[in-house]
């Protein structure tokens, strides 16, 4: 028997054939970042169900898999050579496949030769970019399909990336926007990417092939590519399967698969569960690292007990608000951090309103804000000043520490890098198009997470 293994970047597709390549057999599921202890799971369960079966041909593809392979012994298909290869065998006469899996994007054109496109690092427009809208959306990835038939309008959603995705979706959930437009508009999103991101100006005609997840499980994506396109295409029943197909329909030699499931499961306690030092060796270490930041404390008082006038600073950022309330000697009084919501106004508001109803004889003597929202904050509250971010960044790290000559920032949507000269910032460097890393990007992560 032969078995076709895909191990792909977020789910496992595995079919068994007989020598004449019948399926007997096809599974598929998520591996939760458990590759190999998932695949050794899946081979005994073969094992298990085909007893008999003394003489295994296997085959590995897929994008996490290659490592796994090798360690196995196993030979590996490149993927766009096993999903190629399914796809003519199944569908002879095919122009373009598009694909889209948990973490990667491609499109083939098969028309005058193979040309393959495929995304980057960025897995923006991809089943893991869908997974993150559905979370923010508060309902299961499953139920986006059926949300999308319901729209009535479509709006403008970021596609290249998630966290400029959620930018977009935020106000639209806190104006009060129906989820199935923003489940459609996010579907369309998939497509502009996909097409505008890998086609770039290709055209995309005759005999086109729908695989992977999210094209098999929504069917309402695969219309708004269709009408994008002004094609028809054709979505087969095992699109799921195409490279586990393709890779058993390259697999050659023969093994033993008790031999198999050892390697993997020694891979599994060699490789898989390697962690990084831990970031103190001893409390010790620990102490001192607590020692070192203590330094950069502000000192706290209450505002409460303050009978001197006081002054505020706002930071209206891309995901969040920050807001002081400080003495003349920069002792700190009162302090709140809030989502922005997509709207910092109304959340501004309500912060004062709040900060005049607990303290009314309070008495601000001057305020400032900085930040994305600076001028629109600026505008609504009458504030006194405005100051650049990068200066604000400037003259908070220099009253803590006078010889400051490099600054990080991680913000929501943006990070920075400030290099100071003599007393004055002369080199920024600022992320651009992608948002990976920034705290947005964790916050979706540890929702994903449960946390």
């Amino acid at each position: 028997m032969i078995i076709g293994l895909d191990i792909g970047s977020t789910t496992i597709k595995c079919v068994v054939t007989d020598r004449e390549y019948t399926v007997l057999y096809r599974t598929y599921e998520r591996h939760f970042s458990r590759v190999t202890e998932k695949t050794a799971g899946l081979l005994r369960d073969i094992g298990r169900r085909f007893p008999d079966e003394q003489n295994w041909t296997i085959a590995v593809a897929g994008s996490a898999g290659m490592g796994m392979a090798d360690h196995a012994g196993l030979p590996f298909v490149q993927e766009v050579y096993a999903e190629r290869t399914a796809a003519l065998r199944s569908h002879p006469g095919t122009d373009c496949i598009i694909e889209l899996g948990g973490e990667d994007a491609k499109i083939i054109f098969l028309d005058h030769g193979v040309e393959s496109r495929m995304n980057g690092t960025c897995a923006g427009g991809t089943g893991a970019f869908i997974d993150q809208m559905a979370t923010l959306l508060g309902v299961r990835t499953e139920d986006m399909n059926a949300l999308a038939e319901q729209h009535e309008k479509i709006y403008t959603v970021a596609s290249r990336c998630g966290v400029f995705a959620k930018s977009d979706v935020q106000p639209l959930l806190n104006q009060g926007a129906r989820k199935s437009d923003i489940a459609a508009s996010i579907f369309y999103a998939v497509v502009n990417q996909t097409i505008g991101g890998l086609a770039q100006g290709r055209p995309i005609r005759g005999n086109v092939l729908y695989l992977g997840g999210p094209l098999s499980f929504m069917p309402e994506l695969r219309k708004y590519f269709n009408e994008t396109l002004h094609v028809e295409g054709v979505c087969p029943d095992d699109a799921l399967y195409y490279v586990a197909l393709g890779a058993a329909y390259c697999a050659s030699g023969s093994c033993q698969l008790p031999e198999v499931i050892k390697k993997l499961d020694s891979y599994v306690s060699a490789s898989e569960w390697e962690t990084l030092p831990p970031l103190f060796e001893n409390e010790a270490e620990y102490a001192a690292f607590c020692e070192r930041h203590a330094k950069a404390d502000v000192p706290r008082g209450d505002l409460a007990d303050c009978r001197e006038p006081v002054f505020a600073g706002i930071d209206a950022g891309s995901t969040t608000l920050k807001a002081v309330i400080i003495d003349r000697k920069g002792t700190l009084l009162y302090s709140q951090y809030l989502p922005n919501s997509g709207n910092p106004v109304p959340v501004i508001k309500q912060y004062m309103n709040e900060v005049y109803r607990k303290f009314p004889d309070i008495r601000i003597a001057s305020s400032c804000v900085t930040g994305y929202g600076e001028d629109m904050i600026r505008a609504a509250f009458h504030v006194d000043h405005g100051l650049v971010e990068t200066m604000a960044h400037f003259t908070a790290a220099h009253a803590f520490m006078p010889d400051v000559d490099f600054i990080v920032d991680i913000g929501g949507q943006d990070m920075k890098c400030f290099h100071v000269h003599d007393g004055a910032v002369d080199n920024i460097y600022l992320n651009e198009a992608c948002s990976s890393g920034c705290g947005s990007f964790l916050q979706t992560f540890a929702n994903a997470l449960g946390y």
